[in-house]
């Protein structure tokens, strides 16, 4: 089937996007969106201008569109506006989502599919959390978090590669603090910087941090493909 996806970046929609490629599936176009506030229910906006390079390492062309108004009802007409505009260029019969537990957001994309006569495709769907993260390692998907906003994670995991020494150590402060380990409900976002889909693998250059004591970012300045100049 030919798909466009979702795609903010992260581990989920990244994956998500892996599975279905892995199922027999052509994604031919990625959709980003850019909510101005980071209070978006649907979309997640941490270094979304560097899924630019993520596109070009997974030769899959890309639409970009910034959402200035958060309000749900405005941001799905936008999305749907989206998905109206890229059919007009792009072949597709079905949108792949990387959601994991929000009903909310499923619903939302439910709708946006329903209007467009699109099928929804949501490879990690209700996965469970454990084996879900040992399954992205496993993979060989590599990414970094570049935001907490939760208890239990401080300043130390901005920027940090996710290996399987951190995931067991994630794993116990879930249990401890309470947030899901997949990070579902924000309480941390994610970055790909390489996984099978790439062909070259992402290097950051520079990069800023932010901490305001109980929440913080790590911005991605500059980027490149390694190999490439």
């Amino acid at each position: 089937m030919k798909l466009a996806a979702f795609f903010s970046g992260g581990k989920d929609s990244a994956y998500a996007i892996y599975d279905v490629k892995k199922a027999g599936h052509d994604v031919q176009v990625l959709f980003t969106v850019l909510p101005e506030s980071d209070e978006s229910h649907l979309l997640h906006f941490p270094n979304i201008e560097q899924t630019k390079i993520q596109s070009q390492s997974m030769c899959i062309p890309q639409i970009i569109q910034t959402i200035e108004d958060i309000r749900s009802d405005i941001e799905e007409l936008k999305l749907n506006e989206l998905i109206k505009k890229a059919k007009k260029t792009f072949d597709f019969e079905g949108i792949v989502h990387g959601g994991i537990s929000s009903v909310y957001q499923k619903e939302k994309f439910e709708n946006l599919c329903h209007k467009n006569n699109l099928k929804l495709i949501s490879p990690i769907w209700q996965k469970n959390a454990v084996s879900y993260m040992k399954e992205l390692l496993d993979s060989g998907f590599e990414f970094i978090i570049t935001s907490v906003s939760s208890g239990g994670l401080d300043q130390s995991w901005l920027g940090k590669k996710i290996g399987y020494t951190e995931l067991h150590e994630l794993e116990s402060l879930s249990k401890k603090f309470q947030f899901n380990l997949n990070f579902e409900g924000g309480e941390a976002e994610t970055f790909v910087t390489n996984c099978p889909l790439f062909k070259n693998k992402i290097k950051i250059i520079d990069s800023n941090e932010t901490w305001d004591g109980i929440r913080g970012t790590f911005e991605i300045v500059e980027a490149k493909l390694e190999n490439n100049a």
